[in-house]
């Protein structure tokens, strides 16, 4: 599985790099704090997974990267995707190395 840091990601955001971001969050977590992304709850990806590009970078994000983890194998083993990148560490890290004025929860 390929990954990308919060470092890198925000690099990616400053230099407008073509790529889809998708949070896999509940909704509830993505009013907490965002970083603006496709909001697809984890558990409605099976359903929705449409939405997620497989022509260019995807960065799958979620609070810890865990549950991002997890769609994106599924992602890959169900739908063959290799564009899926899991942000290392979540919006946790975002906010920890980032941008720390967010709320973390």
């Amino acid at each position: 599985m390929k990954s990308i840091t919060v470092t890198e990601l925000k690099s990616w955001m400053d230099s407008n790099e073509d790529f889809q971001l998708i949070d896999v969050r509940e909704p509830y977590e993505n009013d907490i704090c965002t970083l603006s992304g496709v909001l697809i709850p984890m558990n409605n990806v099976p359903a929705e997974f449409g939405q997620i590009d497989q022509n260019k970078k995807v960065v799958v994000h979620c609070r810890s990267g865990k549950r991002s983890a997890n769609v994106i194998q599924f992602l890959e083993q169900q739908h063959g995707y290799t564009n899926l990148y899991n942000l290392e560490g979540g919006i946790l890290a975002w906010i920890a190395e980032v941008d720390p004025s967010m709320e973390a929860y």
